[in-house]
């Protein structure tokens, strides 16, 4: 888990705060579709799981009748294993194709069985004696590899699912709990200094207003006290004190 202090080193500043908004919308975004994902895959592998835990009883039940219904058709038939050993074909009846699925950006392989009924050979297998009982045994065993065909398509997706699983949910607790905390840790840590700066810069213009308007009034004081200090001026009235002489003609 992150922790309180892991941050980001950049430099505080709104354009980087702004860049890192950015990146934080982008990652919650992310973490909310790998969210999804991670449920939707584990939905899928708990099926899976389900099917495998069923299809694996099946496949069980039809081996055991397969192989009693084997004894059976040599009981009534006889050893046929020489029979069809000799009439085997070069080419396979049974067939296995691939298709490929898409589970929420998964690629999951599908393998389909394709059995072809036209082989002469198994068919006329066991025809003189107990024919339809080997049918029967031929049949419970064609149902066993469609069965373990699809057991082994499940196992596939099993491990598919289990491996794309782990990789979504690391992602997931990566952004939860490592890039989003640290991205708000950052964020958070630019606005807290960026607080701190501009109240450093209000306290400085305060100060330099304080300053301004002392040196102001003490400007003021001193001179209104040389003002006080000045000799006073003789404001005699002239009319009163000049006494013009007479003038003789």
């Amino acid at each position: 888990m992150s922790k309180s202090n892991d941050k980001i080193a950049m430099f505080p500043s709104r354009m980087n705060i702004a860049l890192l908004k950015g990146r934080l919308a982008g990652a919650k975004k992310g973490y909310e579709l790998l969210k999804k994902k991670a449920d939707a895959l584990q939905l899928r592998f708990r099926k899976v799981v389900r099917d495998i835990t069923e299809i694996k009883t099946k496949l069980g039940e039809l081996m055991k009748q397969s192989y009693f219904s084997l004894v059976e058709s040599e009981f009534v038939a006889g050893d046929i294993k020489n029979v069809i050993l000799a009439n085997a074909i070069e080419s396979a009846t049974t067939r296995v194709r691939q298709r490929r699925e898409n589970v929420v950006g998964v690629g999951l392989i599908t393998n389909e069985t394709h059995i072809e009924q036209n082989n002469k050979d198994a068919v006329m297998t066991g025809l003189a004696r107990g024919g339809q009982k080997v049918q029967e045994t031929r049949n419970k065993f064609l149902e066993a590899v469609k069965c373990i065909v699809d057991l082994a398509t499940l196992q596939t997706w099993f491990f598919t699912l289990d491996e794309a699983l782990k990789l979504t949910n690391r992602r997931v607790n990566a952004l939860e709990y490592v890039l989003i905390p640290r991205i708000e840790n950052t964020i958070a840590y630019m606005l807290s200094e960026l607080d701190e700066m501009e109240r450093e810069d209000f306290y400085r213009l305060k100060k330099v207003q304080n300053k301004k308007t002392k040196d102001k009034k003490a400007a003021e004081e001193k001179m209104k006290a040389s003002l006080d200090n000045a000799p006073a001026m003789d404001a005699k009235n002239m009319l009163t004190t000049n006494v013009d002489e007479d003038i003789i003609f």
